[in-house]
């Protein structure tokens, strides 16, 4: 299983990376975690017929806003997409005009599916809300006994926690700087992520989604991996174009 991150900041792209989305590369499918700025290289990756499944954690334009590169996209078995409930009715606003070209008229075919507990995949995906400002979903694959948890734009909550549960890679968002909290606009900062993965006996975690005005330079986000390093030490800050195995 391979993990590829296409974009690991937050709010708006900046020469440090682009807005959020995660490749999981499992050998028999592609499985997507969020469509941020990062979406729009995500043919450059795609190479094989495998199914391609995208998961919405929101719908804040920071974690939709690569969906506008959809018509340069011509995989021939289509994209799958799941989210939260009301993401047809986004899709058919975004995607339509005058924003977009409308979701028939694109090169390949997209399904949309809102999550529920019916859901029937050739893959363990398990959802759960997490605690933002809108509805919000975490998620956790688990394949060739593998897991894989993505949890972004959230506070702390139990719903993280069950999802961080001894996870091979918890990739997590650590918007806030060290020591920072704003409880108006529920997110993390690098402690309360490592906090996380220590408690939840995490294997590895990746920091991901730096609110992209807190977070101007290189040096900021190397300061939140090494405050992060200080509680749990198999903390790394992911970039764009890095690649892990696990």
């Amino acid at each position: 299983m391979k993990v590829y991150f296409l974009g690991t900041m937050g709010w708006y792209d900046t020469p440090l990376g682009n807005t959020l989305c995660v490749l999981v590369d499992t050998g028999k499918e592609y499985i997507v975690f969020d469509a941020g700025g990062g979406f729009t290289k995500l043919d450059y990756y795609i190479k094989k017929a495998n199914p391609v499944y995208l998961f919405l954690s929101h719908f804040h334009l920071d974690h939709i806003i690569g969906l506008h590169a959809l018509n340069k996209f011509k995989f021939s078995q289509g994209l799958y997409v799941f989210g939260p409930p009301g993401t047809k009715k986004m899709f058919n606003l975004l995607i339509n005009p005058p924003y977009s070209k409308a979701v028939n008229a694109l090169k390949i075919r997209v399904r949309i599916k809102e999550l529920d507990r019916n859901l029937r995949l050739p893959f363990e995906m398990e959802f759960k809300e997490l605690f933002h400002t809108t509805v919000c979903y975490g998620y956790r694959l688990s394949c060739d006994d593998k897991t894989v948890s993505f949890c972004t734009d959230t506070g702390l909550c139990s719903n993280l926690a069950l999802l961080a549960k001894k996870a091979d890679l918890l990739i997590i968002e650590s918007a806030l700087r060290p020591g920072e909290s704003d409880k108006g606009w529920p997110h993390l900062n690098p402690q309360q992520a490592a906090t996380v993965a220590r408690n939840c006996g995490v294997k590895n975690l990746a920091l991901v989604h730096f609110d992209a005005a807190d977070y101007p330079c290189q040096d900021d986000i190397r300061a939140a991996k090494e405050a992060a390093r200080k509680i749990f030490k198999n903390s790394i800050a992911a970039r764009d174009g890095l690649c892990l195995e696990i």
